[in-house]
């Protein structure tokens, strides 16, 4: 979009320079106002700054106005027209449409963490909260999930640039959804798919869960295991200079070496999503990997961490899809629907036939949903409580009976966020009508 806009407004430019003179005021009130709309227009758009490497245009109107060339307000007058005209005259392809086209969708994950985003070493599988949600939104958009999707491995570093730059098509892998990144970092969030805290997990010969009576206000002076650049890093800082808490940082660029390092020893302790943190419990208690040292998590939840998948800004065909696929999910299960009972719900109540029989306006001119595409979501995951129950239970959930149905959970759904608000929980869904 930006470079329809900058390619208008330097035609408009050039037309507009003659005959018209400047001086060094004038100079230094466009240097300002040149670099505010390059933030603006950087802001919005990666594509833009890739231009500005090219064109180095702030240099070319500079120059013009040192030979005299114009003043500054017509060629600031110049300057917004064109980029305002570019910017409604630009058409941007849907992500949805790219993808039908492509025949495939790229979904950026995590690899590691079991329950949410995770690769078995041996077979080469993927599974997880966050894998069952890209396999729905596959499943709505007429993709085979088990071949159209190329899972990418996205980590807390590069997860926004591959977003930005269109190496995936879908960001969902653990990530918080916060007001800055929102803002500025070319990403619109969608349904929260998982309800999350900080947690820490802790060497017990640094101090015993008894010791320390379980609470993380007791880790004075312990060396800290953290991801480097991640919303986690700053709620550790935060929270430890509110409690009045000395510790070191240990950034690491990754999970994996971010356990690797607690299990030697570098770290006293790790920090990361609860969800991760049991995870990391239960294999390091499955494999003694700590060779009997034992572990335990702290029982402060250090922040707040909803959870969303996130699409690429001004994409709303796309993140539509996205975000109500999840809110589908949820709807079906509030309704009673699961993947064993959708072929015989009765769909007499107008809501249950929207949901099982309208596109509900979802998708494009060229690629519109197809009437029954929740059909299509249910058949291959089912509603939230039965992908939730296959990432972090034992399977066995049949889909209509409720979290206290759940059986052999690594977290159970059962008295949190994440179970549906009927049950005091946080997740329900907007009206899908």
């Amino acid at each position: 979009m930006r470079l329809v806009a900058i390619m208008i407004f330097l035609i408009m430019l050039t037309t507009s320079l003659a005959g018209c003179t400047g001086d060094n005021n004038e100079l230094n009130l466009a240097n300002d106002r040149i670099d505010e709309l390059e933030a603006q227009a950087a802001s919005d758009d990666m594509l833009y700054q890739k231009l500005m490497n090219d064109f180095t245009n702030q240099s070319i109107l500079i120059n013009q106005l040192q030979n005299n060339c114009c003043t500054f307000d017509d060629m600031y007058d110049a300057m917004q027209e064109g980029y305002d005209m570019g910017l409604a005259d630009s058409n941007q392809v849907s992500t949805l449409d790219t993808i039908i086209d492509r025949g495939y969708m790229n979904c950026g994950v995590k690899t590691s963490q079991y329950g949410m985003g995770y690769q078995d070493a041996s077979t080469g599988a993927y599974s997880g909260l966050d894998i069952e949600y890209c396999r729905a939104i596959a499943a709505a958009i007429g993709l085979n999930p088990e071949e159209d999707i190329n899972y990418v491995l996205a980590t807390g570093s590069n997860r926004f640039d591959l977003l930005a730059y269109g190496d995936i098509d879908v960001l969902i892998r653990t990530t918080t959804w916060t007001a800055s990144r929102d803002a500025g970092l070319n990403a619109d969030f969608s349904g929260i798919n998982f309800y999350d805290g900080q947690g820490i997990l802790v060497r017990s010969d640094f101090i015993t869960a008894t010791d320390a009576g379980n609470s993380a206000y007791e880790l004075d002076g312990a060396n800290i295991c953290v991801g480097i650049g991640t919303t986690t890093e700053g709620n550790l800082q935060d929270w430890f200079f509110t409690s009045g808490i000395s510790f070191n940082t240990v950034g690491v660029s990754s999970s994996s070496e971010g356990i690797a390092n607690f299990i030697d020893g570098s770290c006293d302790a790790f920090t990361g999503d609860m969800s991760a943190m049991v995870a990391h419990k239960h294999r390091i208690d499955s494999d003694d990997s700590m060779n009997g040292v034992d572990i335990w998590i702290a029982q402060e939840a250090l922040s707040k961490e909803p959870l969303s998948a996130a699409t690429r800004d001004y994409d709303s065909d796309w993140n539509e899809i996205v975000s109500w696929v999840w809110y589908a999910m949820v709807t079906a299960e509030e309704m009673g629907i699961s993947s064993t009972n959708y072929g015989s719900a009765d769909t007499s109540d107008p809501s249950v036939d929207r949901l099982l029989y309208s596109n509900l306006g979802l998708g494009t001119d060229a690629n519109p949903l197809n009437y029954t595409w929740m059909q299509d979501v249910l058949g291959v995951v089912g509603n939230y409580g039965e992908a939730y129950d296959r990432a972090f239970c034992d399977g066995s959930y049949d889909g209509v009976s409720g979290s206290d149905a759940m059986t052999g959970c690594l977290i159970s759904r059962s008295g949190t966020y994440n179970a549906l608000v009927s049950e005091g929980g946080l997740q329900y869904s907007p009206p899908m009508r």
